[in-house]
């Protein structure tokens, strides 16, 4: 007797399912089972899982079944297939050999699938404890530093982000060398972390966050994984092992200059200087701060550039060479009409913060100029 495994679910709740569980799939594995979803039947429940030993995304949906069962699909033709399907509603099949046969509106479609028992174990995802925090909070936290971590994989502890959790404070922290970005929170949490996210697993995070949404993230973590909780998804994540700088010495803790300008003021001249500096033709721009101006040069071998925005400047005039790339990230992700930079002569770090406190601090090292 061949006995068939048959459930009934709903077209779009599916094909959202496999386009996130998907982002956690290996492209090259060793393990052939890697590459593809990992799909568990228990009933009135499908559990969708995407997995690369470093990264995973599981969800479940709703389906109409009395059946259970388990087998790996080739993530993009369930995802290409179920998004071309006319109809709302698919019904699948799954045959004792692992043909699976899928019905929607007038379509048949049949691909075969793998068996599970290759499928490695998950890590335990079940933790105590941990921090709620808002989708859209995490999500502007993650914006405001992931873009300073560092590309370097000679010390992998930096190409991600310290999460650090103490007396209700919550730090997120990256660094690269040449600059370091500080976002701080005040959270409902009483115990204490220290822990270094990779760049990927918070990127991949922060796509699938919605910016509108009133519902919290739950985070919790063990010594060697950390799990996102949000929207029926659960993304989990290796942590980075390693000892992250201990970044509270770098801190100016005063400066001699203070310079307000209009964020978008300084973003627009940079994205106009950015235009004669690409890898090929690099060079600092260089940065006058004086009288009520901020004048900006640059020359590269494609052209040079000129410009000058208006500032508000207390304390002696500064002349300070940057990377014009990193200053314009930092420029992006300030939020509010102004930002403040803090400077102590051309040779010192130059510490960028809001208008109001420091809920962001951003600190970048000079580059010397060519006299």
């Amino acid at each position: 007797i061949c006995t068939m495994i048959k459930f009934i679910c709903e077209k779009q709740a599916l094909y959202e399912a496999v386009n996130h569980v998907a982002k956690g799939i290996s492209q090259r594995s060793t393990i052939s089972a890697l590459e593809g979803i990992r799909i568990r039947l228990d009933r009135d429940c499908l559990e969708l899982t995407g997995y690369d030993l470093e990264f995973g995304v599981q969800t479940t949906i709703d389906v109409e079944s009395e059946d259970t069962g388990e087998w790996i699909l080739d993530a993009r033709l369930l995802s290409e297939s179920v998004r071309r399907f006319s109809g709302q509603t698919i019904v699948f099949e799954v045959s004792e050999n692992n043909s699976v046969g899928m019905y929607c509106d007038a379509t048949e479609f049949h691909i075969s699938a793998q068996s599970a028992e290759e499928y490695p174990q998950l890590p335990n995802l079940a933790m105590p404890g941990g921090m709620s925090i808002s989708q859209p909070l995490l999500k502007s936290m993650i914006a405001q530093t992931s873009y300073a971590t560092s590309t370097n994989e000679a010390k992998p502890v930096f190409t991600g982000e310290l999460f650090e959790i103490q007396d209700q404070q919550f730090h997120m922290v990256a660094i690269d060398g040449f600059r370091l970005a500080i976002r701080k929170e005040a959270v409902n949490c009483n115990e204490s972390y220290r822990f270094v996210v990779p760049k990927r697993t918070l990127t991949e995070v922060a796509n699938m966050m919605k910016e509108d949404s009133e519902k919290q993230c739950l985070i919790t973590a063990s010594r060697s994984h950390i799990v996102f909780t949000f929207d029926g998804y659960t993304v989990f994540s290796r942590l980075l092992e390693g000892d992250f700088y201990r970044y509270q010495s770098s801190i100016p803790a005063a400066s001699e200059t203070e310079v307000i300008v209009k964020t978008q003021d300084l973003t627009r001249c940079l994205e106009r200087c950015s235009l004669l500096i690409s890898g090929k033709y690099n060079a600092p721009i260089r940065c006058v701060f004086s009288g009520g101006s901020l004048n900006v040069t640059c020359s590269t071998g494609i052209g040079k550039i000129n410009d000058t925005i208006p500032a508000q400047i207390t304390g002696p005039d500064v002349v300070i060479g940057f990377n014009n790339k990193f200053l314009l990230e930092a420029a992006r992700a300030a939020d509010g009409d102004q930002i403040r930079i803090q400077l102590t002569g051309g040779n010192h770090v130059a510490k960028l913060v809001p208008m109001e406190g420091e809920h962001y601090i951003y600190l970048l090292m000079p580059i010397q100029l060519k006299q």
